[in-house]
């Protein structure tokens, strides 16, 4: 594919990255209403068995070990998705999930010291000190828009998301669709296992029985919109930009999950809301944007 070499995103590429995004933003909102219906890990199989077949009838398997497959299956799937739908059925809000969740920046930063050897640098602490402050802020407010349980849940799925993000570097360069496709299948099994032992066939077939067109709406919006064009596109856009070009654009993810909760749901914005959100905000922008401001020429 060759290296990336361009700073400056064209406008389409701008727009894609924009629209992306929104994608991941808005899908929050999209999961609670498929969870109307759905047992939440019901829903997440549902969602990566979609996202596996039948396109994996027409992408070939990317070449990567089968256990780089199975890890980054596991981890984004079981991981990252199981904790984060069974959170969003009762103990955090679509807003304040989009936000936590971005805790997974951090994890990623720590987990690649400790496999690297790399210190903690000055403002990598100041980041990771003002973005826990914000989740501190969240965890103080006991108003039902999230208990002490959905937080832990949604930072564990924060925590899998970093760990499939090392797995994923592992792979090197890689087609990205073809490998989220690929890595569906591994994130089947656990899922199953989860849901039959936690939810019980009868509540899984009850909730598939009772799903409306606009559930499975949900569910392949899950597969298709987020999964195959929201990896797909990016995993395209960090292959021709700096990985800090496009990495910044992420930070709008939460600005959509927020905004499209108080709308379409109706979530309030409490002051402590805006301030958890300025305060991880700006821990994410300090740990992304400075260390390209320290390296920009005069």
């Amino acid at each position: 594919m060759g290296t990336p070499h361009r700073a400056a995103l064209p406008l389409s590429h701008l727009a894609l990255a924009l629209a992306v995004t929104a994608v991941w933003g808005t899908n929050f909102v999209v999961i609670k209403q498929a969870l109307a219906h759905l047992p939440p890990l019901t829903l997440a199989l549902l969602r990566f068995a979609l996202a596996f077949f039948p396109l994996a009838l027409f992408l070939p398997r990317p070449k990567v070990p089968w256990r780089n497959l199975a890890g980054y299956g596991v981890l984004i799937g079981a991981g990252q998705f199981g904790l984060l739908f069974t959170a969003m059925r009762a103990d955090i809000t679509p807003g304040l999930a989009s936000l936590v969740v971005q805790a997974q920046a951090f994890f990623t930063i720590l987990l690649a010291m400790r496999i690297s050897g790399e210190k903690l640098a000055g403002y990598q602490l100041a980041a990771l000190l003002l973005a826990t402050a914000g989740i501190a802020t969240i965890a103080l407010h006991t108003d039902g828009s999230a208990t002490p349980l959905g937080i832990a849940l949604v930072l564990l799925a924060a925590l899998s998301w970093s760990g499939g993000n090392m797995v994923n570097r592992a792979a090197g360069p890689v087609n990205m669709l073809a490998y989220v496709v690929w890595s569906s299948l591994f994130a089947v099994p656990p899922l199953l296992v989860m849901a039959l032992l936690t939810e019980g066939w009868p509540a899984m077939r009850a909730g598939i029985a009772a799903a409306d067109a606009a559930t499975w709406g949900a569910v392949l919006w899950q597969a298709v919109g987020n999964t195959m064009f929201g990896y797909g596109v990016w995993g395209w856009l960090l292959g021709r930009h700096p990985a800090g070009t496009i990495a910044p654009l992420a930070l709008l993810v939460p600005v959509f999950g927020l905004g499209s909760a108080a709308l379409i749901l109706g979530e309030p914005l409490q002051w402590w809301k805006i301030l958890a959100f300025a305060l991880v905000m700006a821990g994410l922008a300090l740990g992304i944007v400075w260390p390209r401001l320290r390296k920009a020429p005069a």
